[in-house]
């Protein structure tokens, strides 16, 4: 096991370049095993999530070449349908490996996928859609079974503009016959990068980022090259430790659209922001203002993938913040650690009620999932004195060398070996 030692109290400082987005290069990777044929994809991140979807593509017999900024996989020698348990339990993300299996092989066995516990996050709505493009699905013993001689493009209502379900459909509905439509779709730039990259290859998808999304079924598809969209949620990540800290930076390789909600927010903290075709400036105030309210959405909303930054944030403006997490039910575990600091933070359900304090006090916290995690490194950076972040492979799952991207602006942050203290 890792932690990260920070020394706060330090303005950040400096330019910083965006990786490839987690929440777009996992589904595309997924994507690869559609097209039969070689992918390169570019911009690809060094996550651990990302390194658990190599092993588990490897596992099922892809071949993956690894580049400087990307890796090549050759999905023709798939020879296998099943998703080793433990690497399902590994990974959330894994979930949208259905729709692609089924596709390419007509079935799949899995078990139900782990991730960050941050709620029941079911999948009922998945395993629907698939069944109405003529998925058998046979549910035992904690994995599923899921099979299709013959799949048919039909009309899908999602219920609930799941991220997931709608990737699984849009990947799944590659390979039926006629037209599938989904309605009440996700409308995530995550979504529009995954039509993009199935295009590219051949594929007739349209309207990713609006109400309906049409898919039409092909026999074939081509090799292809495919740059990820940068890492909206890195972005957010990172404005909110420089803004903590009263200092500025210049964010690169940025799609400002994509940010929208994230930056309007810290604008209403007292941030001045400029903004560009590729990049964002941020110039912090000398005090940050309270946010009176907050609510996560589906996009275009507030992003529950920065919930837990801006809560942390506001710990420290000046006023009170009223942060209502609508999403997932268990995303305020971070708030007992951020307590530890200093932090004055009440709990009344899915809403937390913050009244921020001049400063904040170093101290030992743990990490229990990936936006939480972060958002305890940012009350580190902001803080009085040393706080030492345990249990940081949940961080790795998302954010690429974390701390050596954070150095680059001048924070005093370290990797080292946990240090048993019981």
């Amino acid at each position: 096991m890792e932690q990260f030692r920070i020394n706060g109290g330090t303005k950040l400082t400096g330019e910083y370049k965006l990786a490839g987005a987690k929440n777009a290069v996992l589904p595309i990777l997924a994507a690869t095993i559609v097209t039969g044929n070689e992918s390169k994809i570019e911009s690809c991140p060094e996550l651990s999530d990302v390194q658990t979807m190599f092993t588990i593509l490897t596992e099922l017999g892809c071949k993956i070449t690894k580049e400087e900024d990307g890796v090549i996989i050759d999905s023709a020698p798939i020879h296998s349908y099943t998703i080793p348990e433990h690497l399902m339990r590994e990974m959330r993300s894994s979930v949208f490996l259905m729709g692609p299996m089924i596709a390419r092989c007509g079935k799949v066995t899995l078990s139900y996928p782990g991730g960050c516990e941050i709620g029941l996050r079911p999948i009922d709505i998945h395993l629907s859609a698939l069944k109405k493009l003529g998925v058998t699905i046979k549910e035992a013993h904690g994995f599923l079974e899921c099979t299709a001689d013959r799949l048919v493009g039909n009309r899908i209502l999602l219920d609930f503009p799941s991220v997931g379900a709608t990737e699984n459909v849009m990947l799944a509905a590659t390979a039926a016959e006629g037209e599938t439509t989904i309605i009440n779709p996700a409308k995530e730039p995550e979504i529009i990068d995954l039509q993009n990259f199935l295009n590219a290859c051949g594929a007739e998808i349209r309207g990713a980022g609006t109400g309906e999304i049409f898919i039409r079924g092909k026999k074939s598809y081509n090799q292809v090259e495919h740059r990820v969209i940068p890492d909206r949620i890195e972005g957010g990540t990172v404005l909110t430790a420089v803004a903590i800290t009263g200092g500025n930076v210049v964010l690169r390789n940025a799609i400002p659209e994509h940010m929208s909600m994230t930056l309007s927010k810290l604008k209403e903290a007292g941030c001045r922001i400029r903004e560009g075709k590729d990049y964002v400036v941020l110039f912090s105030p000398a005090r940050l203002k309270a946010v009176e309210t907050i609510k996560t959405q589906p996009y275009p909303g507030f992003p529950t993938d920065m919930q837990s930054q801006f809560l942390t944030l506001m710990t420290m403006a000046q006023g009170t913040s009223i942060i209502t997490e609508t999403i997932f039910e268990s995303r305020f575990k971070h708030i007992e650690e951020l307590r530890k600091m200093g932090a004055r933070i009440k709990v009344d359900g899915r809403t937390a009620v913050v009244s921020g304090v001049k400063n904040l006090a170093g101290a030992r916290v743990i990490s229990r999932d990936l936006r939480g995690g972060a958002s305890l490194v940012i009350a580190g950076l902001g803080a009085e004195g040393e706080t030492i972040v345990e249990n940081i492979c949940h961080i790795d799952r998302g954010y690429d060398k974390f701390e050596l991207a954070l150095r680059k602006i001048g924070a005093d942050i370290r990797r080292e070996p946990t240090v048993d203290m019981y």
